[in-house]
Parts: C-alpha cells; structure tokens; sequence
C-alpha cells in the first residue's frame, strides 16, 4: 500500500467534500469538477491499497447502487411534485460515494444523510419561520455528513494504521 498517496487520496476527498458542502448551502449546486475530484480520488484510494477495502465489483455496485437509488427517487418524486426536487448533483454525488464505500455500507450513507438533511431542514425551517412544507434546503451537505461518517466507520482500520 502507497501510504503518501492513499493520505493524499483520503485529504482530497474530505477537502471536496468540504468544498462541495459549502458550494451547496451557497448555491444549491454541486458542480460536476469536484464531484469528479471525490470520484477519482476514490479510484486512486482503492488502487493504491491494492483493493484491500473494496473490491472493483462492489465500488461499481455501489456507484450503481448509490446514483441509482437516488435517480429513482428524483424521479418519482419530480413526478408527484410535478418540479425538480433533488438535484443531478446528488444523484451524481452518491454515485461517486458508492465507489469509496461500496455497495455494502453506501445505503447506510444514503440513509444517515437523509436523516441529517432532515434535521437540517427542520431546524433551519424553524429558525427563519418558514412554512416546512415550503421549505427548500440542499440535500448535499446532509449526504456528505452520512458520507463521512460512514467513511470514518469503514476505514478506521486504516486511519489507526497511519
């Protein structure tokens, strides 16, 4: 294992996050060049610890797993609303988790992101008086939360190692 470049790997990642979690609450956009930064420092990550962690089977499953569970929910949801209610950038974002997390750990991710978006909605909501069933909030930062948890969660062997 290259333990300069899985460090780099792993500083960029939470570096984009931060980015794109920033970008999000200001903008309500993930832009594509940092999600594709997230996504190729998960290949680099996984290649330089020769796939100790993740198999290429399941980073792909979990790509699949992560941009297709939340495509399917856009989807749905945008017909029932009749309006956009999550953005391509999320869909683009979970895709790119499942390939640092892998199909077994990218629903918890998904799931403790939507719960912290959740909570950040209500509070926020509550905080500018503002109507919850009008309420609009990025749903970016609270994935990337479930993202980091999840990641610390996974690779703790790993960060005890270095």
């Amino acid at each position: 294992m290259s333990v300069i470049i899985t460090i780099i790997c792993l500083i960029s990642a939470l570096s984009l996050l931060t980015a794109l979690s920033i970008i999000d609450l200001k903008t309500k956009l993930l832009p594509n060049k940092y999600v594709a930064g997230f996504f190729g420092s998960a290949i680099a990550f996984h290649a330089a610890t020769q796939f100790q962690f993740i198999a290429p089977l399941d980073m792909f499953l979990g790509a699949i797993a992560g941009g297709g569970m939340l495509l399917a929910i856009r989807h749905i949801a945008n017909k029932i609303y009749k309006r956009d209610t999550l953005g391509l950038g999320d869909v683009k974002l979970m895709g790119a988790a499942g390939v640092w997390l892998g199909i077994e750990h990218i629903f918890l991710a998904l799931s403790l992101g939507a719960l912290a978006g959740l909570i950040h909605g209500i509070i926020y909501g509550r905080y500018k008086k503002i109507d919850l069933s009008k309420l609009s909030v990025p749903a970016g930062p609270g994935f990337i939360f479930g993202i980091i948890i999840v990641g610390i969660i996974k690779f703790q062997m790993l960060i005890t190692m270095l």
